[in-house]
């Protein structure tokens, strides 16, 4: 990934947290599996949170511009996060457009949560990392909570995990690990210009994280890899619009290809502590039964 935008700051930012003067920090996708975390954590430091959804008032939707700029009104800084994701097509002009309106607001610190080795989420940086503002770049890699509270979960439960990733291996991080480093890049100085790209303390296949939650679920469990073709046909099948479906699938097994499997000592660079083994995370998330019970019905 080029990280050359990453290597400095503008000359007219400074590295303290920002004012409060009973401004903002504005949290996008506040109820999703980071944001939600991020949210709970500044209103720990009593740090006045704004979730940004098309729920809330002001309103801020992905799918509706003319709710953006409203969005940043009274805010001091903001954790912006794309979706579906930072890899889409088109991210990176949205993001853009988004920032922009962020820094035209007042905004005086950005947090962009991106990813590893996609060339749509290196775009997506280089739209934030070039304004005049304080930036934080965080790109972590996948996620221990899918396989609890995302797409994951279903399948096993089910029993059989099938996805277009092969036997490459990945560095699962906790996304507690990943919601600390965006608190502490929004709040505390010293993260200012930084580009943090997180993971785990160990790689993993696929294959090795499903037999993980097998032996702390005592179940039999199974991954299977499968072609994209094959990937796509099953969203599709489970009711996402085709486009969606053959879209999503390579870009997937892009991430997963083999590119991102290396280790990184960021989460320690950002927080002073190792992150969490992912052995650790499915010993306690077993103890809930979230993994024995049914599968979701529509």
């Amino acid at each position: 990934m080029n990280t050359d935008s990453t290597s400095s700051i503008n000359s007219s930012t400074t590295d303290n947290p920002p004012a409060d003067k009973g401004q903002a920090t504005l949290v996008l996708g506040g109820t999703g599996r980071i944001g939600r975390r991020v949210a709970e954590r500044l209103k720990a430091r009593d740090v006045n949170v704004r979730i940004g959804s098309r729920h809330n008032d002001p309103p801020f939707d992905w799918e509706d511009s003319s709710t953006w700029a409203g969005a940043f009104t009274g805010v001091s800084a903001a954790y912006l996060m794309y979706y579906p994701e930072v890899e889409w097509p088109g991210a990176a002009k949205a993001i853009g457009t988004v920032a922009q309106l962020a820094v035209d607001a007042g905004v005086q610190r950005l947090v962009l949560l991106s990813a590893r080795g996609q060339d749509e989420a290196v775009r997506c940086e280089e739209a934030v990392t070039r304004l005049p503002v304080e930036w934080t770049i965080v790109a972590p890699s996948s996620f221990n909570q899918n396989f609890d509270e995302g797409v994951f979960l279903d399948p096993i439960r089910e029993g059989v995990l099938a996805l277009p990733f092969g036997d490459n291996a990945d560095p699962f991080i906790d996304v507690e690990d990943i919601a600390d480093v965006v608190t502490a890049a929004l709040t505390e100085p010293g993260h200012v210009g930084e580009r943090y790209e997180l993971t785990g303390p160990r790689l993993l296949t696929f294959a090795e994280a499903v037999a993980e939650i097998g032996k702390q679920s005592g179940r039999e469990l199974e991954y299977r890899p499968i072609t994209t073709q094959e990937f796509a046909d099953a969203v599709a099948a489970e009711g996402a619009p085709r486009e969606f479906a053959d879209t999503l699938s390579p870009l997937l097994a892009e991430f997963f290809d083999g590119r991102n499997s290396y280790l990184t000592n960021d989460v320690e660079r950002a927080l002073g502590r190792k992150p969490r083994d992912f052995a650790d995370w499915v010993e306690e998330v077993a103890r809930t039964g979230v993994w024995n019970a049914k599968p979701a019905t529509v």
